[in-house]
């Protein structure tokens, strides 16, 4: 499935990237405050720091920003991940690693992986099933160390077993954001990562077989 293009009427490929990154991290905070519904597209234009009139240079409306804010959260948060992907070997130690760092960018990403998941509901038809590719993409980033921890022997697995071991860590990282108004009144982030690993772990190993 091909990117969304967002059309503008700027052809220089710097100009763009760098107001479009002001655009999110503006429209964020709004987001955050008003709901998406609810903020306009004036209101973007000022967190931004430019006009409204700048602002239809690089969109052609509200739904581009909020495209614009999902897209840009993900490939963030796949780029960082990546980044503690690339382990020598497939061990049990490399995948709590792994785990451990997604937990980590999910709490410096807090803000922005809660409002995704508050008005991505609001994306547009075309827009949707583009932005969950990408989701899919990184849990498939987690079932391929499960995959390797298995061909290893450090853990036994059928596939439906690790598809769904795969979505439940990545659900349980963003649930640190989307429950956040309680978790961290009561866990700090390592608390409620080393929890996390036990729920997750202890079951589908060679050793608790």
């Amino acid at each position: 499935m091909s990117k969304r293009e967002v059309l503008t009427s700027i052809k220089d490929e710097r100009l763009i990237e760098e107001r479009r990154t002001q655009m999110v991290k503006g429209a964020v905070s709004l987001f955050k405050e008003k709901g998406f519904h609810r903020t306009t597209t004036r209101e973007i234009a000022k967190s931004s720091g430019f006009s409204i009139g700048t602002l239809y240079e690089y969109i052609q409306s509200k739904e581009d920003v909020l495209y614009l804010v999902c897209d840009s959260i993900y490939e963030e948060v796949r780029e960082r991940l990546e980044e503690e992907m690339h382990l020598e070997g497939y061990t049990v130690q490399c995948l709590e690693k792994a785990i451990t760092h997604y937990f980590k960018v999910i709490n410096e990403l807090q803000d922005e992986v809660l409002v995704m998941y508050q008005e991505a509901k609001s994306l547009s038809k075309d827009a949707l099933p583009y932005v969950l590719k990408k989701e899919l993409e990184m849990v498939g980033m987690f079932e391929t160390l499960i995959r390797g921890c298995i061909q290893s022997e450090q853990f036994l697995l059928d596939d439906k077993e690790i598809k769904l071991l795969s979505h439940h860590i990545f659900v349980q990282g963003q649930m640190w954001a989307f429950r956040r108004w309680w978790l961290q009144q009561h866990y700090t982030l390592e608390e409620y990562t080393n929890i996390q690993l036990k729920f997750l772990l202890k079951d589908f190993s060679v050793q608790s077989v």
